[in-house]
């Protein structure tokens, strides 16, 4: 039996990513996972990550990720993916490259150093990165000040897409951009028309 694909969606806050990757694991019949908080040891990493009331700095919120990050791999993304079962991932490696790295500031290439040591080999097959301009992100977005991401302020939020639209043109073919501020179905026609290039998805 071959192994499985790994898909991954990434993009900002009120991009539509989780819409998209619930919608593309179950048309293909992959495996839906998501980070940070799907393990149980996730939930608490989660928990204690997004709580803004809890004091922390750039470089404890990125080992935090990267935690939760390692032990997912390990636990769920590639058991599953050496059964045969693809994965649909909302959010992998680079949301920490892009948020704790060009967000926040720390370090890129320590980052990317943690980041190799949590996910060793296991490498998204594709990426697709729904893209969306800040205005237009501030229109959707939700603002909950107890939310560590979401209250942060919008410089925040331009950097981290700056940073994500960076990560993309470094990986070449290997990720696909998608402008997220088209309506829901268009954004879905150009997924699908990505995906139906790709004969190894096979779920």
């Amino acid at each position: 039996m071959g192994r499985g694909t790994f898909l991954v969606f990434e993009g900002g806050d009120a991009s539509g990513k989780s819409t998209q990757a619930r919608r593309i694991a179950e048309l293909r019949e992959a495996h839906f996972a998501f980070e940070p908080g799907d393990t149980p040891l996730g939930v608490d990493l989660r928990r204690w990550v997004l709580d803004a009331s809890t004091p922390m700095t750039p470089t404890t919120e990125a080992l935090l990720m990267l935690a939760d990050r390692s032990h997912h791999v390990r636990t769920v993304i590639e058991p599953m993916l050496e059964t045969g079962r693809s994965v649909v991932c909302d959010r992998f490696f680079a949301s920490t490259l892009a948020y704790q790295g060009y967000g926040r500031g720390v370090d890129l290439e320590k980052l990317r150093a943690a980041t190799d040591l949590a996910i060793g080999s296991c490498q998204p097959d594709l990426t697709i990165l729904i893209d969306l301009p800040l205005h237009v992100a501030n229109e959707r977005r939700t603002f909950d000040e107890r939310d560590r991401f979401e209250s942060a302020d919008l410089n925040f939020h331009e950097r981290v897409r700056e940073g994500y639209l960076e990560i993309a043109k470094s990986f070449g073919n290997r990720w696909f951009v998608v402008d997220g501020s088209r309506d829901e179905a268009e954004v879905a026609a150009q997924i699908d028309a990505r995906l139906a290039d790709l004969t190894w998805f096979d779920a």
